[in-house]
């Protein structure tokens, strides 16, 4: 079986979608990365949510904006795959999806993201470049990349 992608708006999560989803979310960004933040930040509603499920169970995850709704040209973040998966390299696929997304619901290739420093390769892999300084974001090293 392999990684399985969905495009959803806000309003189209089941209660059980939208659980799995903050769990993930919350298991990586506070648990995992030991940073205290307000992760539920009242933008998942003008998000659309690619959601990455493997056998039933939401494993891989990213929220896609549109132009200026995060930054001037349309933008991916909350980009996250379950720790136990990650050897299986799908956030490759997530970012692959996350970017078609963009394609088919924007009509465009470019993208900004704001990225955690440590995995500026992983974005450079996908055509990203590094705009600017580097900044904390809660706490953790971000950068801001582009891609055209």
């Amino acid at each position: 079986m392999k990684l399985e992608f969905k495009i959803k708006r806000f309003n189209e999560f089941s209660i059980h979608e939208l659980y799995s989803v903050l769990q993930l979310r919350s298991e990586v960004f506070v648990v995992e990365q030991d940073c205290v933040y307000q992760d539920i930040d009242g933008k998942d509603e003008k998000a659309l949510h690619l959601i990455g499920t493997y056998e039933g169970k939401t494993v891989a995850y990213a929220r896609i904006f549109a132009a200026n709704d995060y930054f001037e040209e349309p933008s991916i973040g909350r980009v996250v795959v379950s720790k136990e998966y990650r050897d299986k390299k799908w956030g490759h696929d997530l970012i692959a999806a996350a970017i078609d997304g963009i394609k088919l619901y924007f009509n465009t290739d470019e993208v900004t993201i704001s990225a955690q420093l440590y995995l500026k390769k992983f974005y450079e892999s996908h055509g990203f470049i590094q705009e600017g300084e580097g900044y904390l974001e809660d706490g953790i090293p971000h950068i801001k990349m582009k891609r055209k």
